[in-house]
């Protein structure tokens, strides 16, 4: 019995050892996996690109010889606005009344007097008539002073009447010549207010804003229209102060409108003499001929010129893209070689070096070169 118990943990030891060999053979294993994986993703099984490895020039593979050159830009900075016209009017109401036609609608283009609303005018139109009843009256009694301080007057000659009453009589002329004045300047200012009641268009312009409609009771003072003139816009900017002294009346700048994605001639008409306090910057309005499209609120910029600088430029078409790098091909002594540059701007069909390349070097460019490749 003790030998039989003796051979099971014989053999039960024997299987433990087996398994945690097996156990530390996966684990090498893994690891092994592990550290190949992170080799490969480094790049250590992959091909270099050499740079300065030189090669003999193939003239097949050759389509130009393009040379490093300098040019001259302009430096410019951009000061943010908004587009606005330069004659936008309000139309306020002058009367209380109730507004019982209106014509036009927000986005419609408007001629100079063209009626726009009417308020209602009956009770209006009846002080008219009253009014001119008045003046009718008033002519009718200065008629009768005139002939009465005639007579008068040729009877004081004969001393038909005293003095007294004839003075009486030019004074009654004088109080119907003034009844008459203050009866034509009723018909006057009744006439205006009926005027008001039927609001015309003072330019041409495309309405903006509509604050009423057909119904509505308005009273003197209230908005009731806007419109502006577009044929006419400006774009008014906030420029800070050190950007400021590169601006005159007159000058000719660009505005760009990010919405068109398209820069038009402007030209600097006002610098409001005052900074504005809290953010350092003058209003500085520009004005000038602008592409349709263009409405009262937009985003904008001008752009505002300062100095030139030297550039380094190539042609586009030489750059060859191979994943974060871009590449180019050199000659010298015969040979070329491959460089790793750095690019910026564009300028055309050009393409600003920033690093890599020295003015008067030659460069490549291949018959198919495509620089997304």
């Amino acid at each position: 019995m003790k030998k039989l118990r003796k051979i099971v943990l014989f053999f039960r030891n024997i299987i433990n050892y087996v398994g945690l060999k097996k156990k530390l053979l996966l684990s090498l294993a893994a690891f092994i996996v592990i550290v190949f994986l992170l080799l490969w993703l480094a790049g250590l099984f992959s091909p270099k690109i050499s740079e300065a490895i030189p090669k003999r020039i193939n003239q097949e593979n050759i389509g130009n010889i393009a040379i490093v050159r300098s040019i001259r830009v302009p430096i410019n900075e951009t000061a943010v606005g908004t587009v606005q016209s330069v004659h936008e009017v309000t139309i306020s109401s002058k009367l209380l009344a109730r507004v019982t036609e209106i014509n036009v609608k927000a986005g419609q283009a408007i001629r100079k007097g063209e009626v726009l609303l009417r308020l209602y005018d009956s009770d209006l139109r009846s002080k008219l008539q009253h009014a001119m009843s008045n003046v009718i009256l008033a002519e009718a009694a200065k008629s009768q002073a005139v002939r009465n301080e005639e007579r008068a007057g040729k009877l004081v000659k004969s001393t038909a009447i005293s003095k007294q009453e004839y003075e009486n009589i030019s004074t009654k002329l004088k109080s119907a010549d003034a009844e008459l004045k203050m009866a034509q300047a009723a018909v006057k200012e009744t006439q205006a207010l009926l005027d008001y009641a039927a609001i015309s268009a003072p330019i041409d312009g495309i309405v903006i804003d509509k604050k009423v409609e057909a119904g509505d009771t308005v009273i003197p003072g209230q908005v009731l229209l806007k419109l502006y003139d577009q044929k006419q816009m400006q774009l008014v900017a906030s420029v800070r102060e050190s950007l400021t002294y590169n601006l005159k009346v007159g000058q000719n700048i660009g505005v760009k409108v990010d919405a068109l994605n398209k820069i038009c001639a402007g030209t600097v008409s006002e610098i409001v003499p005052e900074s504005n306090s809290a953010s350092r910057s003058f209003m500085v309005k520009v004005t000038g001929p602008c592409p349709p499209g263009i409405y009262s609120g937009m985003f904008g910029r001008i752009i505002i010129p300062l100095k030139d600088e030297d550039v380094l430029v190539i042609p586009n078409r030489a750059v060859k893209a191979v994943g974060q790098l871009q590449l180019v091909d050199i000659i010298k002594d015969g040979s070329s070689a491959r460089r790793n540059i750095r690019t910026g701007r564009q300028f055309g069909e050009d393409i600003e070096v920033l690093s890599g390349l020295s003015e008067g070097e030659k460069i490549t460019i291949p018959v198919s070169s495509d620089p997304k490749q």
